[in-house]
This record gives structure tokens, sequence and C-alpha cells, in this order.
């Protein structure tokens, strides 16, 4: 949508004060003026983006993993994904990461689009693909990085979203592309 369309909707940027910078997130409270004239402020983090691989495997079943994520305290189940280095193109990121966190690498790769998964305080957003023709090697963790490689059909996965076993808003939305995909 254009600007002029939706002007009667959007925020403008008064100023800026950056409250947190580390190695991966960088936090800001901004003054913003609100459509009708008044203002506000909005806190936000930066995200330096990211990617998300499907990859299917050659009995048709997805590769997924499970993994300790310490802000919610427990093993989420999620489709391979990482953030992107400074400069690194989003294809060659999930070549990486499939790679280095399944042992993986494919001969066929699809762009399927980009989800912003916390529009309400990130500007994240992850790039999603699904790989194909999968052949296994070696898992080449980062130092520190701790997960397993599991497989799950796609009644598995829809029914792990239904019982709640399968949580994360990129998995969710991968498990919408699978089917779209007609991935069995």
């Amino acid at each position: 949508m254009s600007d002029s369309v939706d002007r009667h909707l959007i925020e403008k940027k008064i100023s800026s004060q950056p409250l947190f910078k580390g190695k991966l997130l960088n936090a800001f409270c901004d003054t913003v003026r609100l459509p009708d004239g008044s203002t506000a402020t909005r806190e936000y983090i930066k995200h330096p983006g990211a990617v998300m691989i499907i990859p299917q495997l050659p009995d048709g079943r997805l590769l997924l993993e499970r993994q300790f994520r310490y802000p919610l305290d427990r093993v989420f189940i999620e489709f391979p994904a990482g953030k992107l280095d400074p400069n690194e193109k989003p294809l060659a990121c999930a070549q990486r990461e499939l790679l280095e966190e399944t042992g993986y690498t494919a001969a066929s790769w699809e762009y399927l689009g980009v989800i912003h998964p916390i529009i309400s305080y990130t500007d994240e957003e992850i790039h999603l693909f699904l790989a194909q023709d999968l052949s296994a090697g070696e898992k080449q963790l980062d130092d520190g990085e701790f997960l397993e490689s599991i497989s799950m059909s796609m009644t598995e996965l829809v029914a792990g979203v239904l019982d709640g076993s399968i949580t994360d808003a990129k998995t969710v939305s991968g498990i919408f592309w699978a089917q779209q995909k007609g991935l069995l």
C-alpha cells in the first residue's frame, strides 16, 4: 500500500533513543507522531534478519530439530533456522545453517517468502526456503549449540500444532507453507 492510501494509519518518527546494544539485538525507544497529531512512544528491537529452512527428506518426511530455548526455559520442536551474518544473502545463510545444524546439504532450493514473526516489537524478517534432494553429512554445530535432529510427517506436524506441542511461530508458518507445496 502507498503512504497516501494509509496516511490515516501511519506513525512518523520524531526522535529515537538507543536503550541497549547487544551482540544480536539492539533496543530503542522512539517518540512518534500519531495520525491524529498526538505523540506516543514505541519500544522495539532491531534484528539482523534470519532464515528458516523446510528440509524434505527423500522419504517425504520433514527434518526438524529439538532445541532448548532459554527465554521460555523449555525444549522446542522447530525447523532449522539461523540469523543472517552481516552482508550475507539469505540463500547462503540457509545453506550454511542447514549444514551446520543438521549435516545435510540440498541440491534443490526454493525461496518461499518472508515472515515477520513479532510485528509489535521487532523488525525481524525471516526468509523461508524449501530444501529438497537432501544428502546427509556431518553436523557442524557452533560452539555452545546443542540440538537434535528429528523427522516428522505432515500429519504429525499438524497434530503437534493442534495439541500444543509445536508452538514456535516460524515453524507453524513453515508447516502452512509445506502444506501449500503439497508436501506429505
